[in-house]
């Protein structure tokens, strides 16, 4: 999927165009339609209500200065007070950053759009044209205020109270809403917001200050979001990205969804040592939750990514009943303690049941709230998708509903692309029964992958029996009276493994019939040492599998780079966190660096890039050989329902 540009709202620019916005926060005006004059509310709203269509002065359009209110409010609440309170000075600050962006924004849609040539020839348009010219004023207008109310709630949203309860009640909706022209639109949207702030009964402390700003401008954004669907010239919006300068804030079209609204799901604890067998899954798991606590939240960066051992996407495959529900629980629990241990803000976001919509464009804004909260860099995320091959399925397969569609665009778009933000401190993890029904570039998307193969061993399946029937006895002392392992300590075998390389042993070649042909073709001109055989083994596996891309190349040395970040971080660690986790990001990455060189005494850098190469295309045949020969057990299916109906019929005609 082609990427989506992303335009830099630059600072230098926005120095311009504050002056302008502070004309806007010293004085506005704004003269009411007779709607916004004659409205009927609640009877807690009705004196909101009166006040509000009262507001225009007798004498033509009424002034207001938002500048003055906020002086007047500081006097009111806080009398003895030189300086002017933080609320008060941020709400202040911000607005006057929000106007400056909203006229940015205005700007860029004139010159994207072509407004601006219609502009300078508005004297001498034809009636076509006209009609172009204030239909794109319209557009221009409604992002612009979006854009507004946008930054302030994005701004302002962490701040406010988690219970508005009291002053949702007070509010009384937005009077009216003028898209005519950015300069009544601004004007218009201010006009009301210091209305509001004036009345004697809405404003009593600082923080509602905060509350009602954040209340009123994501009102603000419903009701441009309510009349979006009516504004035309709009693909100048949809199809790009902007982001502000130096910071994390982005419009992406009419995005609408707040970074610290998501709250984590509950869980059931469960330890890696009741998980049987998935030596390869559970280590997988154990360097995700360590690479993931190494984050740091000071620079929010991590040093893993750096030195290439992290993995923002990942899939865990197998057959159904392997414990793939189990090993989501086990990472957020592993997760969560250590978090809670080092006091570190922790977001388990699994991806709802429910993200797929009837309603055209529904499964994209579903999709767009679920993947947004993953850009926040405040906090450590692990997001997990469950049976993913019902939401991000193969689009090409016959009756894929235009949903899932919408969901594979989204997702594509948030991990790789202009929104695929990631700062090191999220990891989704895609866990499904049926790998070969995936989507193919959403494999793509897979930076690291492991089996989930479940008990497979005397050991596991002993283990497995011990965890059920131990239950058992310890409330029925004496009741299981059968003979132990003579030799085996149950639970024994399911510690977790020191690296990949005691999992895997020793790769010496594909255990795939195809790939195996292609890999030993290859030998035959060049050697495993030289480089030239990596090139000449993906030009014949491209061959074989079309799909295969550069982003599967990418993927596989992502893999390499994993095993080479693949050591135990120090216990003393966890237990003592000032010795690593709570080092500024230069000093932790310093320390696994060394650990890193440590790691790699006695490793083979071609031994580790065969060995992944190796698996990595396995993975990649056995998905298609196995899409493939699911579809031709279909056809089969189908040849014998059809033959013994057949047959069926002409008994029935004898």
């Amino acid at each position: 999927m082609e990427k989506q540009p992303t335009f830099p709202i630059k600072k230098t620019e926005l120095q311009i165009l504050r002056e302008e916005a502070s004309s806007f926060i010293k004085s506005v005006q704004w003269e009411q339609g007779y709607k916004a004059r004659n409205r009927d509310g609640s009877k807690e709203q009705e004196d909101i209500l009166l006040y509000l269509s009262k507001a225009k002065g007798s004498a033509g359009a009424d002034a207001i200065s938002i500048s003055k209110t906020i002086l007047n409010l500081k006097k009111r609440l806080l009398p003895d007070s030189v300086a002017l309170p933080l609320a008060l000075n941020e709400t202040l600050f911000q607005l006057q950053e929000a106007i400056a962006i909203g006229l940015w924004i205005r700007d860029s849609y004139y010159d994207a759009s072509g407004l601006s040539i219609l502009h300078e020839k508005r004297a001498g348009l034809s009636s076509a044209q006209r009609k172009e010219y204030e239909s794109k004023q319209q557009t221009s207008t409604a992002f612009m205020v979006f854009s507004l109310a946008y930054y302030m709630v994005s701004k302002l949203k962490e701040k406010a109270s988690e219970d508005n309860t009291v002053m949702h009640h007070k509010f009384a909706g937005i009077p009216e809403v003028s898209l005519l022209t950015p300069t009544k639109g601004i004007s218009c949207q201010l006009f009301y917001y210091d209305k509001y702030m004036n009345h004697p009964n809405l404003i009593n402390s600082e923080q509602d200050v905060i509350d009602f700003t954040v209340m009123y401008f994501e009102a603000y954004l419903d009701e441009i979001m309510q009349r979006k669907g009516a504004l035309d010239h709009t693909d100048v919006i949809t199809d790009r990205t902007y982001q502000l300068e130096d910071s994390d804030f982005s419009i992406a079209g009419w995005e609408t969804v707040f970074t610290g609204n998501a709250t984590s799901v509950e869980f059931n604890p469960i330890r890696f040592e009741q998980i049987v067998g998935n030596k390869d899954a559970k280590h997988f798991a154990k360097r995700l939750v360590e690479r993931l606590m190494s984050y740091d939240l000071a620079t929010k960066r991590n040093p893993f990514q750096e030195l290439g051992g992290f993995m923002p996407v990942f899939m865990g495959y197998g057959i159904p009943g392997t414990g793939k529900s189990m090993l989501i629980a086990a990472i957020a629990t592993m997760l969560k303690e250590r978090c809670d241990h080092l006091d570190i803000p922790f977001l388990f976001h699994p991806m709802p049941d429910t993200v797929v919509s009837t309603f055209q464009g529904g499964s994209a804004e579903k999709m767009v709230q679920w993947m947004k909260p993953m850009q926040d860099p405040t906090r450590l995320i692990f997001a997990p998708i469950d049976d993913a091959e019902n939401n991000l399925q193969e689009r090409t397969a016959q009756g894929v509903s235009a949903g899932v569609k919408e969901v594979i665009g989204v997702f594509l778009r948030y991990t790789e692309g202009a929104y695929a933000v990631n700062h090191g401190n999220s990891s989704i993890g895609l866990f499904t029964n049926l790998p070969e029904q995936l989507d193919k570039a959403v494999i793509s998307r897979i930076q690291g992958r492991f089996k989930i193969d479940g008990a497979r061993t005397e050991a596991d399946f002993l283990d497995q029996d011990y965890i059920w029937w131990s239950k058992i006895e310890k409330t029925l002392p004496g009741f299981v009276s059968m003979n132990d392992h003579k030799s085996y300590t149950y639970l024994s075998d399911q510690t977790l493994a020191n690296s990949a390389g005691e999992i895997l042993g020793n790769i010496t070649e594909p255990s795939d019939e195809k790939i195996k042909r292609i890999f030993n073709n290859t030998l035959q001109n060049t050697t495993l040492n030289d480089h030239l055989f990596y090139a000449n083994l993906y030009e014949a596996v491209q061959k074989e599998f079309p799909f295969f891309s550069s982003r599967d190349i990418r993927n596989i040395q992502s893999a390499i780079s994993l095993r080479l970040t693949d050591f135990n971080l120090e216990d003393d660690w966890f237990e003592n966190p000032e010795l690593y986790f709570q080092k500024d990001y230069d000093t932790k990455l310093g320390m696994l660096k060394e650990l890193m060189k440590a790691n790699m005494k006695g490793l083979n850098f071609a031994e580790i890039r065969k060995q992944e190469v190796i698996r990595y295309l396995d993975n990649v045949a056995t998905i298609a050989d196995t899409d493939f020969s699911r579809k031709v057990d279909q056809q089969i299916m189908q040849i014998k329902i059809a033959a013994e109906a057949r047959d069926r019929f002409e008994e029935r005609l004898k």
